[in-house]
């Protein structure tokens, strides 16, 4: 190795493991630190022994435009493992459903009105304010950042089919948050991403999914990748501190008051746990706030084992109600191809779960298989075999009205010393493609920095 230089990586989610493989493949010396036992962060397989099954801690897809997470998944070997099935299926309560295709004639139909209620009046309406958003995604509007979604639709004059079969369905899944209350910029900025890679790669971004659990996609080629370049692993490794003096990086102090000798350090926590690591960073009061102030939203996932299928039309569907998208029921046998003797697996996923974050776990169960007996006639009669509820408070920094401009950059003002995760500015929201990209831009940095003197 002609680098001296040692590198640690604070935290082994998604952004600190692309930072660590990404460092390693660069030959470079690196260690990672993760306070728990196991990688992966938020993303993450659990284990379900009574229907000897591994579920995830929740479901999540994967768009097509997420070019740096694809990266990463090239460089653990599991580039393979997500499929795009070019069409998606909403589904209204009896069972009532409708595709939304994303290539040819039937790209067009799903921006022009999806509902099956939607007439030629609708369809007219619709694609006058779709293009309309379009525009203004590319040449923003000065007041789009004080604007909630909802209030956006609204002015561009979006119809209600519309907003109910697909607006409002996509941005609760870019943002998590109720369109009521969610940034109508950061729905806009993901937007226009979107538009500038369909335009670079001449087609659509459309929705995927992982064909395998995640951590065989994330973390089992990690670790592949640390053992053959050497990476130092340390699991239970509480950070208490960065250490810096005269402008740069001396260490890494641990609870347990050891310290890790680092040169070069990539702090990739969630907002959530930020405080208190950059205290020597001049400007950790600025980040430290910009972390408070984003906030969290919560997430439930959960898992349903029933004694019977229900009969899905696709890989994923959207449960569309009276007051638009509820929920989504992601089906792993489609998914996966699992085995069912010990029952079907239907994912439950609710985004911005402020009411059912604080239910007991029974309830949430019932509530949702109520939920599957409304759309899904097969589950009128189906029992739960087993069932997991995922309760996660702080799934992803909040991105609602007045968050804008509050994500820190990678860059700091002490060189050797960058920032990573989800929550830190990219071209995207809260998603796995944002810790990636956050990711690649540090590695970059820190592999920018002048050649450091030989050891003598």
């Amino acid at each position: 190795m002609d680098d001296p230089r040692r590198y640690v990586v604070i935290g082994g989610g998604l952004a600190g493991l692309a930072a660590a493989v990404w460092l390693a493949e660069a030959g470079k010396r690196v260690t990672l630190l993760e306070r728990r036992g196991r990688l992966g962060g938020r993303t993450h397989a659990l284990q379900a022994a009574p229907v000897r099954d591994i579920p995830d801690n929740g479901q999540h897809v994967i768009a097509s435009g997420y070019e740096h997470l694809f990266r990463y998944l090239s460089s653990v070997g599991t580039r393979d493992q997500v499929a795009f099935p070019h069409r998606g299926v909403l589904r209204w309560p009896g069972g009532r459903a409708t595709v939304m295709r994303t290539k040819g004639l039937g790209a067009i139909r799903t921006f022009l009105g999806a509902h099956p209620d939607a007439g030629p009046t609708d369809r007219i309406r619709a694609g006058i304010a779709t293009a309309r958003l379009g525009w203004e995604c590319l040449n923003q509007p000065a007041d789009l950042a004080d604007l909630s979604t909802a209030q956006w639709f609204e002015r561009v004059g979006m119809p209600a089919t519309a907003r109910e079969a697909l607006w409002d369905w996509l941005a609760l899944g870019i943002a998590a948050e109720p369109v009521e209350q969610e940034s109508a910029k950061v729905f806009a900025d993901v937007l226009a991403t979107g538009i500038r890679l369909g335009v670079r790669h001449r087609r659509v971004v459309t929705i995927g999914y992982p064909t395998t659990d995640l951590d065989t996609l994330f973390v089992t080629g990690a670790r592949r990748v640390f053992a053959k370049y050497g990476v130092d692993v340390r699991y239970r490794a509480v950070v208490r501190r960065i250490g810096i003096r005269d402008g740069a990086v001396t260490g890494v102090l641990l609870a347990d008051g050891s310290e890790v000798p680092a040169d070069a350090v990539v702090c990739a926590v969630p907002n959530s746990a930020v405080a208190g690591l950059l205290d020597e960073l001049p400007e950790h009061d600025e980040i430290y706030s910009a972390a408070d102030k984003l906030g969290y939203t919560p997430i439930v996932s959960t898992n349903l084992y029933l004694d019977r299928p229900l009969r899905t039309e696709g890989e994923f569907e959207a449960l569309i109600g009276g007051a638009g998208v509820i929920d989504e029921v992601f089906d792993r046998q489609r998914m996966h191809g699992r085995d069912t003797t010990y029952g079907w697996l239907y994912c439950l996923t609710t985004s911005g779960a402020y009411e059912q974050i604080h239910k007991p776990h029974d309830e949430v169960v019932t509530e949702q298989l109520a939920l599957l007996r409304r759309y899904y006639p097969a589950a009128r009669n189906a029992e739960v075999r087993h069932a997991q509820v995922v309760p996660m408070p702080r799934a992803t920094f909040s991105q609602v009205v007045g968050t804008d401009g509050l994500r820190p950059e990678q860059r700091t003002s002490v060189p050797s010393l960058v920032l990573a995760g989800d929550w830190t500015r990219t071209d995207w929201s809260a998603t796995m493609e944002s810790a990636a990209q956050s990711a690649a831009r540090a590695v970059d940095l820190l592999l920018a920095l002048p050649a450091a003197a030989p050891v003598a």
